[in-house]
C-alpha cells in the first residue's frame, strides 16, 4: 500500500505539472486577439496570420507578390506564455511590413546581380559572393533593430507592455535558440540585442 500510495503521488505530480506546461502555452486566441490590434494599428488588417506545425520557435512574414502574411510556430506558441510577448513578436514582424525591408532586400539583390554580373572567373565570383553575403547580413542585422524599435512601439501604442519582446527573446534564448557574434548572421546577437530592447523599453518605463 505504501508505495501505491508513493507511485499515486508521483502520478499526481507528473499530472500537474502536465497541466501547468498546458496553461502556459499561448492560445490560439491570444494570437488572433494580439494580432487584431496589432494589424489594425498598422492598417495591416486584410494581412492573414497562420500557426505552423514547427517545434523551433519562430515567427516571420511570407510575401507574394502584392500579399504578404505572418507565420508563427507552434513551438514559439509552446514557448510563450502571455498575450504581450506574442505582441512584441507581431509588431516586429509588423516592422518589417511596414519598413519595406522585404522591397529594399530585393532592391538590393537586384543591385548587387547588376554590379557583379561581369565578374569572370571562379576566383572573382567566390570574392564577390563573399563580399555580398556579408554587406547583405549586415543590411540584415540593421533591419532587425528597426523591426524591434518599431515592433516594441507599436505594442505600446495599442496598450501592451514595452518589455513582452524582451521576455519573449530571453525565453527563445533560454530555451537554446540564440544568435552568436558572427558577420554572416543575418540576426544581431541575442545578447546585443536584448540589451537594445532593454534600454529602449526602459524608455517607455519611465
Amino acid at each position: 500500500m505504501c508505495c501505491f500510495f508513493k507511485k499515486f503521488v508521483l502520478f499526481l505530480f507528473v499530472l500537474s505539472l502536465s497541466a501547468g506546461a498546458a496553461e502556459a502555452a499561448l492560445s490560439p486566441q491570444q494570437l488572433e486577439r494580439a494580432w487584431e490590434r496589432i494589424s489594425k494599428a498598422a492598417g495591416l488588417e486584410t494581412a492573414p496570420i497562420t500557426i505552423e506545425n514547427k517545434k523551433e520557435p519562430n515567427a516571420w512574414v511570407q510575401f507574394s507578390g502584392d500579399n504578404r502574411s505572418v507565420h508563427v510556430t507552434s513551438g514559439l506558441m509552446n514557448l510563450l506564455d502571455t498575450e504581450d510577448e506574442i505582441a512584441g513578436i507581431l509588431g516586429h514582424e509588423t516592422g518589417h511590413i511596414k519598413l519595406n525591408h522585404y522591397g529594399s532586400t530585393v532592391g538590393r539583390n537586384l543591385l548587387w546581380t547588376l554590379l557583379f554580373k561581369n565578374i569572370k572567373g571562379s576566383s572573382g565570383e567566390i570574392l564577390a559572393n563573399l563580399g555580398v553575403g556579408l554587406a547583405e547580413s549586415g543590411f540584415s542585422r540593421e533591419q532587425e533593430v528597426e523591426a524591434d524599435d518599431y515592433g516594441v512601439d507599436l505594442a505600446v501604442k495599442v496598450g501592451y507592455s514595452p518589455w513582452g519582446l524582451v521576455k519573449a527573446l530571453e525565453k527563445m534564448r533560454d530555451a537554446g535558440y540564440a544568435t552568436s557574434p558572427s558577420g554572416f548572421n543575418s540576426h544581431p546577437p541575442t545578447e546585443r540585442r536584448l540589451q537594445h530592447i532593454r534600454e529602449t523599453a526602459s524608455k517607455y518605463s519611465k
